[in-house]
């Protein structure tokens, strides 16, 4: 059972595939011992603003980096971005988009949104795994963020 205090990734991806791909290759890493995986967009929101059955987690401790799908149920992940990138407490956590759409609309309006990144998921296995692989290590690992955050 995780610490939902000691997050450090929060996947929010509705594929179960890609979710278990994503995992595996964060293993490959060993980072996967912090990562939270959430299947839609309502369940994001609760868990990154402490609400209904997150109510208990601490706000202060937010997620080092969140790989958000944009294609979610429930709340679709251009509005999550939205109210993450819209609250002072929230917008400084990085959000990198993952998801299978080249739509320059939605690349547009997620950098408009503040995405930190975007980042368009391979279609091949192997590069899948090392593309995850690759931004768990960055986000987690090498990445500084602002004192106090």
């Amino acid at each position: 059972m995780i610490n939902m205090d000691a997050v450090d990734i929060l996947l929010v991806e509705d594929n179960p595939r890609d979710a278990e791909l994503t995992m595996r290759a964060l293993t490959k890493r060993n980072l996967a011992n912090n990562v939270y995986v959430l299947e839609d967009g309502e369940q994001a929101l609760d868990f990154i603003f402490c609400r209904g059955r997150y109510e208990k987690r601490n706000l202060a401790y937010p997620p080092k980096v969140i790989l958000l799908d944009l294609k979610l149920p429930k709340v679709d992940g251009l509005e999550v971005l939205r109210e993450i990138k819209g609250d002072e407490r929230t917008r400084t956590i990085p959000v990198v988009v993952v998801t299978s759409s080249r739509e320059h609309p939605d690349i547009k309006t997620a950098y408009a949104l503040g995405a930190n990144s975007y980042v368009v998921k391979p279609v091949d296995f192997d590069a899948f795994l090392n593309i995850m692989s690759q931004l768990g290590l960055y986000w987690v690992l090498m990445n500084q963020r602002p004192e106090g955050d």
